[in-house]
């Protein structure tokens, strides 16, 4: 009669104490042991397909595929060994695909895998803060009624000079052509108005001023 072998990671066991005593219990399992080269744990056919996809191999021995059955079940008792200890910590008794992806990125020894084994997800925003973001995001697209308020053209003030003697030579005249903007008197014209009103100044020829001895 057969005894049933232990388990290989205890709850609460540290991982540099359960890869202490799993070697060494590899160690002494396959000194001991007597394997059923009938009735393997794992399919050889499958681990032979697994080593011809190498194109320099061409011949495989009898014994190559037992050999790697065996390296193949201590890979596997290893990393659900690992994934235990996450999950335990977790106060989880059952293994997820996190708990596999978590243990094999604590050792630099797996980082083969790296294109394999699928990295820990995310986990999905909670129902409030995702409430909260869509409510964001449609307040954010509803187009904002804003009002656009243009301030008025400025309006262009002439100032005529008023009509008196012709200022002598030196002397500067006493109301001169003056152009304001903003706020001023209440004779207020158009920009076209000024425009004929300058032409009307140019065609009327250059002021005659008396010539300085």
């Amino acid at each position: 009669m057969s005894t049933q072998p232990g388990p290989f990671v205890r709850a609460g066991e540290p991982l540099n104490d359960f890869l202490r005593s799993f070697w060494q219990r590899q160690v002494d399992a396959a000194e001991a042991e007597t394997p059923d080269y009938r009735h393997p744990p794992l399919p050889l056919a499958r681990i032979k397909k697994v080593m011809k996809s190498d194109p320099d191999v061409k011949v495989i021995a009898a014994d190559a595929p037992i050999l790697f059955c065996k390296a193949c079940e201590i890979f596997i008792s290893e990393i659900t060994a690992r994934a235990f200890i996450i999950a335990d910590s977790n106060k989880r008794r059952t293994l997820s695909r996190s708990d596999i992806s978590k243990a094999l990125s604590k050792s630099d020894q797996f980082d083969f895998l790296i294109d394999i084994v699928p990295r820990e997800e995310l986990p999905f925003p909670a129902a409030s803060s995702s409430t909260a973001w869509k409510k964001s995001q449609s307040a954010a697209a509803k187009p904002v009624n804003t009002a656009f308020f243009y301030p008025p053209p400025p309006y262009l003030y002439v100032r005529y000079p008023a009509q008196g003697p012709t200022p002598g030579p030196g002397d500067s005249p006493s109301n001169p052509l003056e152009l304001d903007q903003g706020e001023g008197p209440t004779n207020v014209t158009t920009g076209s108005q000024v425009l004929e009103q300058l032409e009307t100044l140019l065609n009327s020829g250059p002021i005659e001023r008396p010539q300085v001895s």
